[in-house]
């Protein structure tokens, strides 16, 4: 088990100084998943939810959250991130929507943070606009997939994990 960085010997909070780590490529991919009744999905798909298109807003707000992370996630550090892309799918066998979001920066600091926070606040907000359809939507399996760059090298989620 690798030290935690954000601790002190007393167990007090601090940031990591990143100062002297050279500048490489950072990659994160993370995912997630809202389920919900088949026709939830389908007043989604066909554009009729009150609130407006689900899958836009839901896009939007995950760039803007991941653009946001060091502002909501303690100790994160402000990334110029080169890239956020966040895609939305249907998936009938849940029945819901997989979210997947991919950051990338060319820094001293990784960006999964960024990816996670991207695919949380896009969960968030497919809730927040089909919640008057169906109240019992469930956000799920929100993790880090895959990641790149850095002295701690690549990431991949194995399929039994």
């Amino acid at each position: 088990m690798s030290k935690l960085t954000h601790l002190g010997a007393s167990g007090e909070a601090n940031m990591v100084d990143v100062g002297d780590k050279a500048d490489t490529v950072r990659t994160a991919v993370a995912e997630g998943a809202v389920i919900m009744k088949p026709e939830t999905l389908d007043t989604i798909l066909a554009g009729d939810a009150k609130k407006g298109d689900v899958l836009g807003a839901a896009r939007i707000a995950g760039i803007m959250a991941a653009k946001k992370t060091h502002e909501l996630i303690p100790l994160c550090h402000p990334l110029l991130l080169n890239k956020v892309a966040v895609e939305i799918e249907p998936d009938e066998a849940l029945p819901g929507l997989r979210v997947t979001a991919l950051a990338r920066v060319s820094g001293k600091t990784g960006v999964e943070m960024e990816a996670l926070t991207a695919v949380s606040v896009a969960c968030l907000t497919i809730y927040d606009m089909a919640k008057a359809v169906d109240k019992a939507m469930v956000i799920s399996d929100i993790r880090l997939m895959e990641k790149t760059g850095g002295k701690s090298g690549d990431f991949r989620r194995s399929e039994n994990e």
